[in-house]
């Protein structure tokens, strides 16, 4: 593991933003390094406002997209309402369509299945539509890249909307409207938001329409923070300010289906980390062991009981979904050492067998067992389908696209991708994929790091601190968890490894002799040797608190120790 400490602020803006802000130096120099450099700046992170998001009409075709969805509805035209089977996509498909049937009963959804069509906008899903006479389609979260589909569409007289945050190609699909943040010609002030704040994007401006505002939108913030969640992408911005308020809908007034998920887990106040690792996987769950629908159909159930009937049969699709996982690993992991590349700078593994449902869990799980850029293949039809993961700071999108002579169809972003290939292309592109990553990748990328935003003192760790850092939150991509290092500590002697087979550790620790704290380090038990007999070690961490028989203390949530 290697430890980064971020660079110090410049001393000029540090002192300045100190007096604005009557704040002590460390509060200023997290703010400095999330961008945060004035008292309006601060202001607008601290206390967000739903009066801050941009003008939807902004987004360059916007206003296409509204004029074709008032036209359908003048029409009474039948909409279909399409998206991909993941997280972002179920939950953008479940708030475009309930904001639609507030407007008409001639709404559908449609999520393509998995394994018999792949993911984004398939031919299948447009014969859908044409045998069931639906002349619009509104894709959500796929369809920058589907100019064939689209014009397909076109020939059967069946109009798209697109709206999609996955960069797009040279040439964009001849659409109705093409909403999409990344595209060179938009002029969106925010260009990080997921599908499903896409989508918000565009209901918000259907709403603007009837004089509306985003305040009168707020029931659909549940779905959007669960998204931008799931999607890990940057918590800043208007995607801070929605994960902001979109927690809080899901902590007081949720939607059934996502009450029903809560309720299965007995979790009192869920933060965005909680929406990642409870909310977003059963969700996923779904489409990755039965099909998406089910996942639309939680999301957008509005009878309590029948939502947790679903709840009950998704949390069954999760256990499933975890035993195929695990098993899956630990195959990988066989096949790795059995072909003795251990020592390679990419994971390329395949097995037709595989659950095509996991794929991108494993290569998230392999990626942390050899840090590096991971891909696993299963058979798909006559093809062979791949989920690729990367390791921090390495572009997998832009590795992949120097392979593509090997590859049939690829998409998605930096760290994660999807792609097929041809089965008899599969051992040239493997070799092609480490060549390009063993010629390109910073070879220190390849050792998991740990970046540190400043070194501070133990007695700095008070109750005053914590009550600001947890005001930082929601956390995520670009405003992550402040982590802290402390140097010259010692364990006051309890140390001791907890858990089973002594995986954890637990120190209460010191640095002047004066204070002390509780340490916890997960997965840190091997780490014991460091700390006894009262040797000097250093430690970075973050800070958390303990909830222990009533009583509620600061503890550090160690992250490693040397």
């Amino acid at each position: 593991m290697r430890w980064t400490l971020k660079p110090k602020p410049n001393t000029e803006k540090l002192k300045q933003l100190q007096e604005a802000l009557q704040v002590d130096e460390i509060v200023a120099t997290l703010l400095l390094q999330r961008g945060i450099e004035t008292y309006e700046a601060a202001k607008t992170f601290f206390r967000p406002s739903l009066k801050d998001l941009h003008n939807p009409f902004l987004m360059k075709d916007m206003d296409k997209a509204v004029n074709r969805i008032e036209q359908a509805l003048a029409n009474n035209e039948n909409i279909l309402v399409y998206g991909d089977y993941d997280v972002d996509g179920t939950s953008s498909v479940a708030l475009m369509s309930s904001y639609l049937k507030t407007k008409t009963n001639q709404v559908a959804t449609y999520i393509p299945d998995r394994y018999d069509e792949g993911y984004g906008v398939s031919f299948k899903g447009i014969d859908f539509a044409h045998d069931n006479e639906f002349s619009l389609i509104i894709a959500l979260d796929c369809g920058v890249k589907a100019i064939d589909k689209v014009a397909y569409a076109k020939e059967k007289g069946i109009d798209f909307i697109i709206c999609d945050h996955h960069r797009p190609g040279d040439e964009l699909p001849n659409a109705s409207a093409v909403l999409d943040p990344k595209r060179d010609d938009c002029e969106y002030p925010y260009k990080e938001l997921c599908g499903c704040g896409v989508g918000f994007k565009l209901i918000q401006a259907l709403a603007s329409k009837e004089g509306k505002s985003a305040e009168d939108l707020t029931e659909y913030l549940d779905l959007v923070a669960t998204a931008i969640g799931a999607d890990i992408v940057p918590i800043t911005g208007e995607n801070r300010t929605l994960a902001y308020y979109g927690l809080q809908v899901i902590n007081k007034n949720p939607r059934p289906g996502i009450q029903a998920i809560i309720d299965q887990v007995k979790k009192e106040e869920l933060t965005i980390t909680d929406v990642v690792f409870i909310v977003a996987p059963r969700i996923n769950a779904a489409g990755r062991m039965q099909h998406g629908d089910y996942a639309v159909a939680l999301l957008t159930e509005t009878n309590f009981n029948q939502a947790k009937q679903y709840a009950e049969e998704i949390e069954a699709f999760n256990t499933d979904r975890r035993e195929a996982d695990q098993q899956i690993t630990e195959e990988a992991l066989q096949q790795i050492k059995a072909h003795n590349e251990e020592e390679r700078f990419t994971t390329v593994v395949y097995h037709e067998e595989w659950h095509k449902g996991v794929i991108g869990i494993v290569a998230s799980r392999l990626t942390e067992t050899y840090y590096r850029p991971t891909l696993v293949f299963t058979k798909s039809g006559d093809k062979l389908a791949a989920s690729a993961r990367s390791v921090s700071g390495f572009d997998v999108y832009n590795a992949l696209e120097a392979c593509s002579a090997h590859i049939e169809q690829f998409g998605g972003h930096k760290y994660a991708a999807g792609l097929t290939l041809k089965e008899e292309n599969y051992e040239a592109f493997k070799q092609a994929f480490e060549d390009e990553v063993s010629k390109t990748i910073d070879k220190t990328l390849l050792v998991p790091e740990i970046k540190v935003d400043m070194l501070i003192s133990l007695p700095q760790v008070n109750d005053k601190l914590w009550r600001i850092i947890r005001q930082f939150a929601p956390f995520g991509p670009s405003n992550m968890t402040p982590i802290f290092m402390s140097e010259n500590l010692k364990d006051t002697g309890y140390g001791k490894c907890v858990g089973e087979d002594d995986k954890h550790l637990r120190i209460t620790v010191t640095q002047t002799g004066q204070e002390k704290l509780v340490g916890i380090g997960f997965g840190l038990g091997d780490k014991y040797d460091l700390i006894t007999n009262k040797k000097r070690f250093k430690a970075v961490y973050s800070i958390d608190e303990n909830h222990w028989q009533g009583h509620v203390s600061l503890q550090l949530k160690l992250r490693d120790i040397k």
